[in-house]
C-alpha cells in the first residue's frame, strides 16, 4: 500500500462525522426491517441482512454497534436499545461451550456497556454494573474451558471445528479471558483446582503467534514474513503441531487477509492490556520481557505484511493467494477495485486491520519513533479509504455500512449481483461492527478524549 505520511486525524473528523450518522440510519433499519427470528444478521444479500446458520457469532456486533453508536453521538434511544437486547438476547452467549465467539459477541455488548459506566457516560448503578460484570466472568471461564494441551506443555483455546483446530481468529477471544481475570475470575475445574485465565490467555497467544504466525525463518517453502495461516492443525494425541489449513482462505499456504487482520488487532490491544499487569504478575509466566516480545514480534510481522501486500489504497483483496489475482496486473500498484471480474476485495479486513495498525504504532511512539509513523500512518491512510465511497455504504435503503466485504469465498456464501462474476456491494455484521469501533477510536483521538480500549470496563 501506499502509505499518506502526512494525513492527520484530524482530517477524518468530517468523514467519520458523516459515518455516524449514516451508522444510525443503518442500525434502525435493520431493527425495522429484519426478521430476528430467523436468527442473527450475518450479511447482506442484495442490500439487506441476512442469516448463515453456522454459529450465531455475530449478535454481539449487531447489539454492540447501537451501544458503540450511543457512545459517538449520545442518542439515548440506541442505548435503551442495546442495552434491552443484551439483557435479552445475549445471555445464551454467556454459557455457550461450543464456540471460540466469546470476545466477540459478550465484550462487545456486556463489556462495552460496562465501560460507558466505569466511564461516567450511563448513571451508576450497583445492580447493572454488576450483572454485566458476572456475565464477563462467567464468558471468559467458559471460553477459555475449550483447551487444547500442546506437546511443549502448553495450550491454545480450539476453534469450533474441534480440538485439533487453532483458529487465528481467536486471538481476539482473549479480550474475554483476560477481562474475567481482571474482574478476580478463574476456572473453578475438578477437585476445585482454579485454573488463572490470565495464564491461559497468554498461552492462547503465544501459540497463536508461534504457529499461526510466520516469520520468515523456513517453517515450510511459503514461509515469509508476516503471513499468516487461518487453521493451524495439532495431532490431539500428542498435542504436536501437523500442518497449516484454511477454512475461509484459498489455502493453508496463502493468507486470509481477515486472519490476518484479527491478528494485527489482536496483538497490539493484547499488548496494550499488558501494561495494566504488574512485572510481579506476569513473572509468573515468563516475565513481562519474554511476553512483550512474542506479542510484538507478531504485532509487526502481521502489520508488515498487510502494508507489503495491499494496494495502495490500504484495502487488501479476500486472499494474498487468490488464484485470480495474476489476471490482474499490478493490482497492488493502483487501488483496490471491488468492481473487479476476478477477485474479491474485503474490505472488513481493512476495517479489522486498520485499528491494529493505529494501536502499534502508538504502542511504539516512544520505543521507536520512526515504526510508529509508519504504523500510524498506515492505519490513517485504510481509515480514509474505508471512510469514503465506494466503501461507505451512501445508499439508505442498504442494511450495510461498510460496502465490499466478503463472509465465505470458498463455500460461494456471498451474494454475486447479476451480470457479475465475483461478490461485491456486500455488507457484513463484523465489517459494519469494526468501521464504527474504528470511528470510535479516531473520534476520542481526534477530541482529545480517554483512549479507547476494551478492558476499559475493568478499570475505574
Amino acid at each position: 500500500m501506499k502509505i499518506n505520511s502526512t494525513l492527520q486525524a484530524k482530517e477524518l473528523q468530517t468523514e467519520i462525522e458523516k459515518c455516524w450518522d449514516i451508522s444510525g440510519e443503518k442500525i434502525r433499519r435493520i431493527e425495522a426491517d429484519y426478521d430476528s427470528n430467523k436468527g442473527a444478521p450475518v450479511y447482506t444479500v442484495a442490500g439487506k441482512y441476512s442469516s448463515r446458520g453456522w454459529t450465531e457469532w455475530t449478535q454481539g456486533f449487531q447489539y454492540g454497534s447501537a451501544v458503540l453508536q450511543f457512545d459517538a453521538q449520545g442518542d439515548p434511544s440506541f442505548l435503551e436499545y442495546g442495552r434491552k437486547a443484551t439483557v435479552d438476547k445475549m445471555a445464551p452467549h454467556v454459557g455457550h461451550f461450543g464456540v471460540h465467539d466469546h470476545g466477540f459477541n459478550n465484550v462487545s455488548t456486556y463489556g462495552n456497556l460496562l465501560r460507558l459506566m466505569k466511564e461516567g457516560k450511563i448513571p451508576p448503578n450497583d445492580w447493572e454494573m454488576h450483572f454485566y460484570e458476572l456475565a464477563l466472568k462467567l464468558s471468559g471461564a467458559v471460553q477459555a474451558k475449550r483447551w487444547t494441551k500442546t506437546g511443549e506443555g502448553k495450550g491454545y483455546i480450539y476453534s469450533f471445528n474441534g480440538p485439533h483446530s487453532l483458529f487465528v481468529d481467536t486471538i481476539r477471544s482473549v479480550r474475554a479471558l483476560v477481562v474475567s481475570h481482571s474482574l478476580g475470575f478463574a476456572i473453578s475445574d475438578e477437585h476445585d483446582i482454579r485454573i488463572n485465565l490470565l495464564d491461559r490467555a497468554i498461552q492462547h497467544a503465544i501459540a497463536t503467534a508461534d504457529y499461526s504466525i510466520y516469520y520468515g525463518e523456513g517453517r515450510d517453502s511459503y514461509d515469509v514474513w508476516g503471513r499468516a495461516a487461518h487453521e493451524s492443525v495439532f495431532n490431539t494425541n500428542d498435542g504436536n503441531f501437523r500442518c497449516p489449513n484454511s477454512q475461509q482462505g484459498y489455502t493453508g499456504f496463502s493468507t486470509w487477509t481477515r486472519g490476518l487482520a484479527w491478528a494485527m488487532a489482536g496483538f497490539p490491544e493484547q499488548l496494550e492490556y499488558l501494561q495494566t499487569r504488574s512485572d510481579e504478575e506476569l513473572a509468573a509466566f515468563g516475565g513481562r520481557e519474554k511476553i512483550e516480545a512474542i506479542y510484538l514480534k507478531a504485532a509487526k510481522a502481521t502489520c508488515d505484511f498487510f502494508i507489503e501486500n495491499t494496494p495502495t489504497d490500504g484495502i487488501p483483496y479476500w486472499d494474498t493467494g487468490a488464484p485470480n489475482l495474476h489476471k490482474m496486473g499490478d493490482y497492488l500498484g493502483r487501488p483496490s477495485d471491488p468492481f473487479n471480474e476476478h477477485e474479491p476485495v474485503d474490505s472488513s479486513a481493512a476495517a479489522i486491520g486498520a485499528q491494529g495498525l493505529l494501536r502499534l504504532g502508538k504502542l511504539l511512539e516512544k520505543s521507536d519513533p520512526e515504526a510508529a509513523h509508519k504504523y500510524w500512518q498506515a492505519g490513517l491512510t485504510v481509515s480514509k479509504s474505508l471512510f469514503s465511497e465506494p466503501y461507505l455504504s451512501m445508499d439508505p435503503n442498504h442494511h450495510g455500512l461498510l460496502l465490499h466485504s466478503i463472509y465465505h469465498h470458498p463455500n460461494g456464501w456471498d451474494y454475486i449481483p447479476p451480470g457479475h462474476k465475483i461478490p461485491h456491494g456486500e455488507s457484513c455484521m463484523w465489517g459494519d461492527y469494526h468501521l464504527r469501533e474504528l470511528a470510535l477510536y479516531l473520534q476520542r483521538i481526534i477530541n482529545d478524549e480517554a483512549y479507547y480500549t476494551f478492558f476499559r470496563c475493568i478499570q475505574d
